[in-house]
């Protein structure tokens, strides 16, 4: 990033330092070789214009890599204001956009499971979390894991969160067919459906 940053102060540099005399040329020239005047001004003028479309696309870039950041930190606030339905939903069309037949359960009788996401004829059991500051403990892992004895024979139960679990909670799920998405993983996710 610092790189291109000297490469556009330098270009510009160097503009600004050969467009006076560059103008001062031509109109010395002029006033006895109008052909040579007129040879000279279209390639300067081509020379600046190819230098400042250079200027332009870097600058462009650099713009584009700080859009990204911003929409990446905007993605996951804009998770975490959503109504936790609303969290859910979102889920089950992110799901349904990767491939998979969804149905979203959730609400005060989802029986530990918000969405089901179907796909080769394997289901899997999606628990959502929309927590803003709160973690996602162990405690909420073992209720999902006896959950998803119930359920699944095939397939894995997936504990999404738009926050982050604890290590107690990695820890738990490392040998179960449970997979942790926390919010930054989400936002990868989703990335790469756009």
């Amino acid at each position: 990033m610092a790189r291109k940053k000297t490469l556009i102060n330098f270009l510009l540099e160097l503009v600004g330092e050969l467009f006076i005399p560059y103008i001062l040329i031509i109109w010395l020239i002029s006033l006895g070789n109008k052909d040579l005047a007129l040879k000279l001004s279209v390639w300067g003028g081509i020379f600046l214009g190819i230098i400042f479309i250079i200027i332009f696309s870097l600058k462009q870039k650099k713009f584009q890599k700080t859009d990204q950041w911003f929409l990446k930190k905007d993605s996951l606030d804009h998770l975490k204001s959503m109504k936790p339905w609303e969290f859910e939903e979102y889920i089950a069309q992110l799901y349904s956009k990767l491939g998979h037949k969804t149905e979203r359960v959730g609400g005060g009788y989802d029986g530990g499971v918000d969405v089901i996401a179907e796909k080769n004829g394997i289901k899997h059991y999606i628990q959502c979390k929309k927590y803003i500051t709160s973690t996602v403990g162990v405690k909420e892992i073992r209720e999902f894991y006896g959950v998803l004895v119930d359920h699944t024979a095939q397939g894995k139960g997936i504990f999404i969160t738009t926050n982050v679990f604890t290590s107690e909670a990695d820890y738990f799920a490392q040998d179960k067919p449970i997979e942790l998405i926390d919010g930054q993983k989400l936002v990868r996710l989703i990335r790469q459906v756009k």
